[in-house]
């Protein structure tokens, strides 16, 4: 095979050390370590051999910094997945890094996507805030659970035990009230359980082990939700940065009004992202905030790298991997692994599944009727990224078919399959009249 890139190294990133190669024979291979100063040494290596273009594969994120380090020093760099170089004999970390310098160059790798600076920024904020979430999660479980272990049914009498009316609750209660009489009076008028069926759901037996325990988990319950609002501020203050001067969301926009969640942002995401991306995702059924803000610290407008809407649903393992053998479909499950994004659109999809109309919800139906939920909520969401994608690159709207006109082309397509069913099996309507 032609060689592409005549200049190439490859590298075999570790938690210990980077295995370096720009030839197949040994003394082109080269062991560093993983310190800055040895970022440097391998620096200097590669610039006295005349590389130009590097490729390397980590199954961690070892790889960032040694990423950083060599685009810094002027490098052509590419992050390669696992799956593109797993086919070498006799695995070691010399065969490797030597197996990936002769694939890239001989022009057969591809480099995965990597979101720019501020992208990647906003990503670290974006996934910290989903840590702190999941701590609250884990926090009001192990609550509920001291609660229950004490006979105080919170959990059966409220529907969040750490809403408005929860919290004041759990407060009076660490606080040191004890009389249920008195804790189901501070439940808001908007709570549809009786005060009398409150008070008795809050009649147990008291165990100071379990007392204390609800006091450590409730301050640190407020100590991540205070820790979420100072994310938020930062989330805030770099997508006001990223939000081109002067630029708006156009005035033709009907910006979606959602509810609001506990666990939403602070900020008004919907003005910025609108004015960011220059659409509304709001308006796409199903979309909540979680999903704006999930695509926009994951991709953004970095979506452009991605020529097609199919480019992008395959980056999000939502496209079936069409396994073909003598012509022969093998299998068309989609890829193992969860992308971010991928799930947050999973759970927008299943969304979708529990509203009561719309077009989006019509298609779901259809699908979960021939394959089941599971395949409903794939296929939804892999609907919602084309959606998205066509939205964000093209600048287009959210414009839905209604339901009439979604049901007729259905009508007109399952009809069109009949007749070509019918000649293929060389059949006409009056054979059908006859059984």
């Amino acid at each position: 095979m032609k060689v592409i890139h005549v200049h190439a190294a490859g590298i075999d990133v570790g938690s210990r050390s980077h295995y370096v190669a720009v030839g197949q024979d040994p003394e082109d291979v080269s062991e560093f370590g993983v310190y800055s100063r040895d970022h440097q040494q391998m620096i200097d290596w590669l610039n006295e051999r005349s590389v130009t273009t590097i490729a390397m594969e980590s199954t961690g994120n070892y790889w960032q910094t040694l990423f950083s380090a060599l685009q810094g020093a002027g490098f052509e760099v590419l992050l390669v997945n696992g799956n593109q170089i797993k086919n070498v004999k006799g695995k070691t970390d010399v065969r490797d890094c030597q197996w990936i310098q002769r694939l890239h160059s001989l022009g057969l790798l591809r480099g995965s996507f990597l979101p720019s600076a501020d992208i990647e920024k906003l990503r670290h904020y974006q996934r910290h805030r989903n840590w702190l979430v999941e701590q609250c999660s884990k926090m009001s479980n192990k609550m509920q659970k001291s609660l229950r272990l004490m006979n105080m049914r919170l959990d059966v009498a409220l529907n969040d035990i750490m809403g408005k009316s929860g919290r004041r609750i759990i407060e009076s209660i660490i606080g040191g009230e004890r009389d249920g009489e008195q804790l189901a009076s501070m439940i808001d008028g908007r709570v549809k359980k009786s005060k009398q069926e409150v008070a008795a759901a809050l009649s147990g037996e008291w165990k100071e082990e379990l007392l204390f325990e609800l006091r450590d988990c409730f301050e640190l319950y407020e100590l991540y939700q205070q820790k979420m609002e100072q994310t938020d501020e930062q989330i805030a203050l770099l997508l006001q940065a990223m939000v081109t001067p002067g630029q708006e969301c156009p005035d033709q926009i009907r910006r979606v009004q959602k509810r609001h969640g506990k666990n939403q942002p602070r900020f008004d995401l919907s003005s910025l992202s609108c004015a960011y991306l220059g659409v509304d995702l709001f308006a796409i059924d199903g979309v909540s905030h979680t999903t704006v803000s999930g695509f926009i610290s994951e991709v953004g407008l970095d979506i452009y790298k991605f020529g097609s809407a199919k480019r992008f649903v395959n980056w999000l393992r939502l496209a079936p991997n069409n396994k073909i053998s003598g012509g022969k479909v093998l299998s068309s499950r989609t890829p193992k692994g969860k992308h971010p994004l991928g799930i947050m659109l999973r759970n927008a999809a299943n969304s979708v599944g529990l509203r009561k109309s719309g077009t989006l919800k019509s298609f779901f139906n259809r699908i979960a009727y021939k394959k089941g939920r599971a395949a409903a909520i794939t296929a939804t969401a892999r609907k919602l990224a084309v959606i998205i994608w066509n939205m964000v690159v093209k600048k287009q709207a959210f414009a839905p078919l209604d339901e009439t006109t979604y049901t007729q082309k259905i009508r007109i397509a399952t009809i069109a399959g009949i007749k070509k069913k019918m000649r293929k099996l060389n059949l006409s309507p009056s054979d059908l009249a006859m059984i």
